[in-house]
């Protein structure tokens, strides 16, 4: 109070807010509330598309069907995980789909009206989707928010099925260029 006094500074006390440990918290769970948010709706996006490309696909692709249904259910899994982090501290789940997942499945479905529901066409789209996702973990981990340890471990192993999911798309899509050349 001395400085202040030779200062003759006024400070109205009642708008002075002092960081606290329960401030910073604060601060720092909703940067990663809003990064785990981030994240979920990106995996609610996978979902929606891998369903939308279950309809897209003929009865008689039936191993398509079956990775797009495994893939899909993956993606509400790691919703659910991430969804767990985000109300431990404090937070409520995204229940949404990003503004570009709307785009894409807007996207998805104006392709396939014109190129048809060929294998090609769908797995090229289910790609598309893998690259958003993969996009979304790695600016995930690379943001500022401060990620504790359990969680940058649980955000890794997503992104790294993830990975593995987005490989056998991508080969799906390679093979069947292959066999049709």
């Amino acid at each position: 109070y001395i400085i202040l006094i030779v200062f003759n500074l006024k400070i109205h006390w009642h708008n002075f807010r002092p960081l606290n440990k329960k401030t910073i918290i604060m601060e720092t769970n909703e940067k990663l509330i809003e990064v785990l948010n981030g994240l979920i709706e990106i995996n609610h996006d996978r979902v929606n598309g891998y369903e939308k490309a279950i309809e897209e696909t003929k009865d008689l692709d039936v191993d398509l069907r079956a990775i797009f249904r495994s893939n899909a259910d993956n993606s509400v899994h790691y919703a659910s995980q991430l969804s767990n982090l985000v109300t431990g501290l404090g937070g409520t789940p995204a229940d949404g789909t990003t503004n570009s997942g709307k785009l894409y499945r807007v996207w998805m479905d104006v392709k396939t009206t014109f190129t048809g529901h060929d294998r090609q066409s769908v797995l090229e789209l289910c790609e598309y989707g893998e690259d958003a996702a993969q996009k979304a973990y790695k600016e995930a981990l690379a943001s500022d928010a401060e990620i504790d340890v359990n969680t940058r471990q649980l955000i890794t192993e997503q992104q790294s099925k993830l990975n593995a999911a987005h490989f056998i798309i991508k080969n799906y899509r390679d093979l069947h260029k292959v066999v049709n050349a």
